[in-house]
């Protein structure tokens, strides 16, 4: 008999949405390659906000507010974040659907060193936003071993 641990059970969807098109992206080029899709991506519809310098690494507050109606006719879908920088570029996708009411997530991600940090908003229209920040990181996190 086969028992799950709780922190195994929350993070099966996880593991299912690792499977996407993005998450085998293993560089920060091809990562937004395939959430791009050869679309051209608008500036300035995204405020992100982060930090300029975070003395550690580990946990970086971030914060990401997109301009959308988040009507049935046009919403934001999925907000991305990658950093430029780190192992897996890819560190988070949101999904969106208009009943979230606004378009607006916040929590905090881990930077192995200093580096860009990339915001991308997809619509229901097919339209995609981006926004970026330089963030200065002093003690650095995932750091790869072996």
């Amino acid at each position: 008999m086969t028992v799950l641990s709780r922190r195994a059970v929350l993070a099966a969807p996880l593991l299912v949405a690792g499977a996407s098109r993005v998450a085998a992206e293993e560089d920060f080029a091809g990562a937004l390659r395939a959430i791009l899709a050869g679309r051209i991506p608008a500036e300035g519809a995204i405020a992100l906000e982060i930090p300029p310098l975070s003395e550690n690494g580990n946990s970086v507050d971030l914060s990401v507010r997109v301009d959308s109606p988040m009507t049935a006719e046009d919403h934001v879908t999925a907000i991305h974040l990658l950093a430029e920088k780190n192992p897996f570029p890819l560190v988070a996708t949101f999904s969106l659907t208009p009943r979230a009411g606004r378009a607006e997530v916040a929590t905090r991600i881990r930077l192995a060193t200093s580096q860009k940090i990339v915001a991308i908003a997809e619509t229901s229209r097919g339209a995609v936003h981006r926004a970026a920040r330089d963030v200065i990181v002093v003690l650095g996190a995932c750091v790869e071993t072996g």
